[in-house]
């Protein structure tokens, strides 16, 4: 295992051999399909998605660009829809939001779950039917709360005593009843990196089992005139591959679901046991389908309730980068091609593009992993050991930290990024005054624009220094 260094991970021990998973291709030319959209295909070295080439895409929108298959995308909601009829299933649109994404939703029968302001600013533009809405957020202001009051949402997730006073001063003066979860925390910590591992306890979000506050907000939320008491909420973390972590959360949460039965008197209709499923980033990754999800978690639903002696709640689940991470990939432009020397007489290729850390800024906050592919053209080269970079002024820019293209890449050249549906776009900035690059829907060979590239005028917009 690489020993930590005070630079960071690319300058461990080790960290210039790469991963000990990452395997050299017999051709590298070829797709590893199951990182990509289901539309995604390769003729002569061109990637195409939804029929699309992105070498045309790219001469019509420019690059870099977030490329979003609208059938994968319908394709992948239907599938936890389907898998989970007997649920409630709630996109999680922290993945990526925007009005076509909401209004695709919608039709394909979901629900949507939205953590600010601003994204229920979306669903409001997109028409999406509010009773369908939950709120989330550890520090919804009163104007927020406010909003989800009036504009009828189906279920506000309360995260604080502080919320529930507020939420239920605000019913108490508009004369309404509004539907509340409460989120708890079950103390399980999901094997995954600990700034996306929500359930342990030493973190901002939810009411502690253990310390007896999530007992004591169910029975505030329940003793509030206004409020009116759904169920809990738990979220065990993200980029999640079992139902292990699911197992014990569901068995705590669900004993403390028995509890306020027996001692505040209610018997609470659902629960949500949130989402985190994971998708595949690199050929290390196995996620389950939603099929296998759907019947390992009622099992574990089942298992407990019978022993807990309790009718079984009404289930909900929050997919979001299961659904929107495979559906999207980035488009760029190499710009330089840098060899570097490394220990041994290895050498490995850094591949300069037009986008970065301002576009994807995961791999450098979560230490995320990426596979790329040569998307423009087919190679007769060998396979070399490359580092995608971006073009912003940081070491840490880094876009795919390991992966094997052809030996002869070289600029101009068109390289996709896989799975870059979820979080990418929506945690995007313009550092370094970047621009953030367009959403370009594909379909049946066409594309239209989900969201424009940003201009300067853009950047201005918000300046208002003197001229």
């Amino acid at each position: 295992m690489p020993t930590a260094h005070p630079s960071g991970w690319a300058h461990a021990d080790g960290a210039l051999r790469g991963p000990h998973w990452l395997r050299e291709p017999a051709d590298p030319n070829a797709l590893v399909e199951h990182l990509w959209s289901q539309t995604a295909t390769k003729a002569d070295g061109v990637l195409s998605v939804g029929g699309v080439p992105l070498t045309e895409l790219v001469r019509e929108h420019g690059s870099p660009a977030y490329v979003l298959d609208e059938d994968d995308f319908r394709a992948r909601a239907g599938a936890f829809r389907d898998a989970f009829a007997d649920y409630d299933v709630f996109y999680a649109g922290k993945a990526f939001l925007c009005t076509t994404v909401a209004r695709w939703l919608a039709e394909e029968g979901l629900s949507l779950d939205v953590c600010s302001g601003g994204e229920l600013s979306v669903a409001e533009r997109a028409g999406f039917p509010m009773e369908r809405v939950g709120f989330h957020g550890n520090n919804k202001t009163v104007r927020e709360l406010e909003r989800a009051v009036e504009l009828g949402v189906g279920r506000v997730i309360v995260d604080s005593f502080d919320e529930i006073a507020r939420l239920a001063a605000i019913t108490t003066e508009v004369g309404r009843t509004t539907g509340v979860m409460v989120r708890v925390t079950a103390g399980v910590e999901a094997h995954t990196h600990e700034y996306i591992a929500t359930a342990h306890e030493d973190q901002k979000f939810g009411f502690s089992i253990a310390s007896g506050d999530a007992l004591e907000a169910v029975r505030r939320v329940h003793a509030a005139p206004g409020l009116r008491l759904l169920g809990l909420h738990s979220h065990i973390g993200s980029q999640i591959f079992d139902t292990s972590g699911f197992e014990v959360a569901a068995r705590r949460v669900l004993a403390l679901h028995a509890t306020v039965s027996e001692e505040v008197g209610v018997e609470m209709p659902e629960m949500d046991l949130g989402g985190g499923f994971g998708i595949a980033y690199t050929t290390q990754d196995d996620p389950s389908d939603p099929a296998q999800l759907a019947t390992e978690m009622t099992k574990i639903v089942e298992h407990e309730c019978r022993a807990l002696g309790v009718a079984e709640p009404r289930l909900s689940i929050e997919p979001g980068r299961a659904i929107v991470g495979p559906s999207m990939c980035t488009v760029y432009e190499v710009g330089t091609v840098k060899e570097v020397a490394l220990d041994g007489g290895a050498r490995r290729s850094y591949v300069s593009v037009d986008g970065g850390m301002s576009d994807n800024i995961r791999t450098a906050l979560y230490d995320a992993d990426y596979s790329a592919t040569l998307a423009s053209r087919s190679s007769e080269a060998a396979p070399a050991l490359a580092r995608v970079v971006g073009k912003h002024c940081e070491a840490g820019d880094i876009v795919v930290k390991d992966e094997f293209l052809p030996g002869d890449v070289r600029p101009g050249d068109l390289v996709a990024v896989p799975g870059t549906g979820a979080y990418c776009r929506s945690m995007a900035s313009n550092y370094n005054h970047a621009l953030r690059p367009p959403v370009i829907g594909v379909r049946d060979g066409k594309t239209f624009t989900v969201m424009r590239r940003e201009t300067e005028a853009d950047l201005f917009a918000t300046d208002v220094g003197v001229l």
